[in-house]
């Protein structure tokens, strides 16, 4: 099996290699009557495609999402949604001379171990570039929570560029629309710009960490063993090109606390249940708890780099390899739109097997009288 299709009721298989003539997805389990357009998908694409600003690779793609099936007269027919984004700025020659070596820290090695073959272009499957198709997804994915879930909102931020840590005292979403990084901290953009400057001039790269936090969640979504909401958020978050590490709420950090800090206190307010912080993320025994769902991931740095690194061939020698092409000195950049279309998805699936077993939660607790 090869495994390009993730999510229980809201399916999505992805499809398509970097440097081929196109990549997109198909969606099946969408439900039917959801207003979908190509522009409001494009709006989602916009924000990740390459070239919106020197700090990402300068390749030209219009990343223009065409809707092939599944909506007619402007809605989703309930059938499979099939959306195709067209490869335009491929150089392919970029790539020949390590059509037979392995790049360091790339999928080259372990795609060929497996294989016994490769896409060298870019390399195609394993690229960056097959994102595309899942932030296509999730626009889809918002779409049907928009009218399912109207009050919820999923956003995206970087909080981490290499070294370099935001002031959470600081954080304003509407920073993060701003400036190229995707910062909620405005008073660390300058900052990072310089930084990033100094990793470009030394023909190298620096990885990243991004926050996913989703509002208006309802309490319910998820299940207690095997498909806890956590469980698969950090398994979706994971799949993404280039992560490395995943965290819910505080995540490691909450290692360092004691059980009478991490508990997350809870006392009745006028609206239902009130909780006095939240290091859980939102979710609890894999069950969202109505709180924000906060979602934490590493990316690695791009490993397609300038600087001279070893590794060897396919026959079995040693060899020094520069990485010629387009890339991005910090891939966590583009990630951030990614990382939120994830989300979508996976909450919206949830959405879906929550209502399919138990239809409106069971359980309710009414203020004292």
């Amino acid at each position: 099996m090869s495994f390009n299709t993730f999510g229980h009721l809201f399916r999505v298989t992805t499809w398509g290699e970097s440097h081929g003539p196109a990549l997109g997805c198909t969606i099946d389990g969408c439900p039917p009557g959801i207003t979908v357009d190509e522009a409001g998908l494009q709006h989602w694409l916009d924000l990740r495609k390459p070239g919106t600003s020197k700090y990402v690779t300068q390749r030209r793609e219009p990343d223009q999402v065409q809707i092939l099936s599944g909506v007619f007269e402007g809605q989703t027919t309930g059938t499979p949604v099939q959306l195709m984004i067209q490869n335009a700025d491929q150089r392919s020659k970029d790539y020949g001379d390590i059509k037979d070596q392995f790049r360091p820290g790339h999928a080259d090695y372990t795609y060929f171990t497996k294989y016994g073959i490769r896409d060298y272009r870019g390399g195609g499957r394993s690229s960056a570039r097959e994102t595309a198709a899942r932030v296509a997804a999730g626009g889809i994915a918002r779409a049907v929570l928009k009218n399912m879930l109207p009050k919820l909102t999923i956003r995206g931020a970087m909080v981490q560029i290499g070294e370099n840590v935001i002031n959470r005292n600081n954080w304003d979403w509407e920073q993060t629309g701003q400036n190229p990084f995707w910062c909620p901290d405005s008073k660390a953009v300058s900052g990072w710009e310089a930084y990033l400057d100094g990793i470009r001039r030394d023909q190298d790269s620096v990885g990243a960490v991004i926050e996913v936090i989703a509002e208006g969640v309802p309490a319910g979504l998820g299940a207690p063993v095997y498909a806890k909401l956590d469980t698969e958020l950090a398994a979706a978050m994971m799949s993404i090109n280039a992560v490395k590490g995943v965290e819910i709420g505080d995540g490691f950090a909450s290692a360092a606390l004691r059980g009478s800090e991490n508990a997350d206190e809870i006392r009745m307010g006028n609206d239902g249940p009130r909780f006095g912080s939240n290091h859980a993320g939102g979710i609890l025994g894999g069950i969202s708890s109505g709180q924000d769902i906060v979602v934490r991931f590493a990316v690695k740095p791009t490993s397609s780099i300038l600087t001279p690194r070893k590794s060897i061939d396919r026959f079995g020698r040693d060899v020094d390899i520069i990485t010629k092409g387009r890339h991005d000195p910090c891939v966590g950049i583009r990630a951030v739109p990614v990382g939120e279309a994830m989300a979508a998805c996976v909450i919206l699936d949830h959405l879906l097997l929550h209502r399919g077993q138990i239809g409106e939660n069971r359980g309710s607790i009414a203020p004292v009288s």
